[in-house]
């Protein structure tokens, strides 16, 4: 086989890669040679879009509260809080213990 034959195979094959490639991708090319993409029928119905997209939606708002849920206990606020709880919890064990000892 000489080399332009080589060549030309090559080519070919190189050529059919790409043509299989733009179908996949939904690429069609008219009669005047313009490229354009086509929607693909991937075989899903309207109502199984809708169900996925509500499901999206509604998996983007538990990540928000659990996003909210792990920020707000890590704020200053939060900190300053559970430190005053801890500090009115320890003052009235305060009594108690007196009592404990007074005993």
């Amino acid at each position: 086989m000489s080399s332009w034959a080589i060549v030309a195979l090559v080519a070919i094959v190189i050529w059919g890669i790409v043509e299989s490639i733009r179908a996949r991708a939904g690429i069609i090319t008219d009669e005047d040679g313009n490229q354009k993409v086509v929607a693909r029928e991937d075989g899903r119905s309207q109502a199984e879009i809708e169900a996925a997209r509500r499901e999206v939606s509604e998996l983007k708002e538990r990540v928000k509260v659990l996003e909210r849920i792990v920020t707000d206990s890590n704020t200053g606020d939060a900190r300053v809080t559970a430190q005053i709880a801890a500090e009115i919890e320890a003052l009235r064990a305060l009594p108690q213990a007196k009592e404990e000892q007074r005993k």
